[in-house]
């Protein structure tokens, strides 16, 4: 039987991309999912799949990205009457390009999102899951956790917060029954892109350029990453970095020079973003 079956999962960015597809797949594999996002039309859709399939889905709108969001989501939750087994902190953005050109309000926002909303949630719910006996957490960051990238600086910084972060409170929550692991996605077939570049017209058309390339055509799938993400999971992986090509590269990393990941990742981002 699933470790999945039964329990009640809570997915944030559940809207598009990995977060859909997560969603999709636990209800698959028989979770009782809970699932947010801003956009209420698309989360009514899913919930509307997952129960034509069977599942079963509860739906509540937030936008992570505004102070004291994560409170108000939990709030709304317990009101319910539902009570979280494995929290999934999907949602998160980025951006690209030069650091001073988009606003410090958007890197405000960015940094609520993908790192203070994060915490907070994982503060709100550690405890109901120490009194339930146990529990779970994956909070998602990315390849970029791992390194450092220029034209992306504000991003991949706040992916590495969260890296550290989960591999933290695993190691201080293990004994008490919770398991938390880090998903780092690769290039994902998804809307990310389409977000990072959303505020320029000359970084979506580079990007839609380079995207019909090879390297456009290696990236994975939503419902690859959402996979690998639950087997490893299931094995209590600390953490997983999704796509063989992808851990590849980062191994080819950790035998050149920091100064040397730099010009790579630099050079790779400046060809969209610089």
């Amino acid at each position: 039987m699933s470790i999945y079956d039964g329990k009640k999962v809570l997915i944030t960015g559940a809207s598009a991309g990995i977060g859909y597809a997560l969603s999709e797949e636990l209800a698959r594999r028989g979770s009782e999912v809970i699932v947010t996002a801003r956009r209420k039309d698309r989360l009514e859709a899913l919930a509307q799949k997952i129960e034509n399939t069977g599942g079963k889905a509860h739906i509540f709108v937030e936008d992570l990205s505004l102070p004291e969001s994560g409170k108000k989501l939990y709030d709304q939750i317990k009101s319910a009457g539902l009570n979280i087994d494995i929290l999934i902190n999907n949602a998160g953005y980025g951006r690209w390009g030069e650091l001073t050109s988009h606003e410090r309000d958007d890197y405000s926002k960015m940094l609520q999102l993908n790192v203070t909303t994060l915490t907070d949630l994982c503060h709100l719910y550690i405890p109901d899951m120490v009194t339930q006996g146990g529990g779970g957490i994956i909070n998602v960051g990315s390849m970029a956790s791992l390194l450092p990238i220029p034209y992306a600086s504000v991003y991949s910084s706040s992916k590495a917060y969260v890296l550290m972060f989960s591999e933290a409170i695993r190691y201080e929550y293990q004994e008490k029954g919770i398991k938390v692991m880090a998903l780092l996605p690769g290039g994902t077939e998804s809307e990310f892109a389409s977000v990072a570049t959303e505020k320029s017209e000359k970084l979506t058309k580079r990007y839609q350029k380079r995207e019909g390339s090879a390297a456009g055509g290696a990236m994975q799938t939503s419902p690859e990453v959402a996979n690998e993400c639950l087997e490893a999971f299931e094995k209590n992986k600390q953490y997983v970095l999704c796509g063989g090509r992808n851990r590849f590269l980062y191994n080819l990393t950790r035998i050149m020079s920091r100064q040397r990941v730099l010009e790579m990742t630099g050079g790779i981002f400046k060809k969209i973003a610089g």
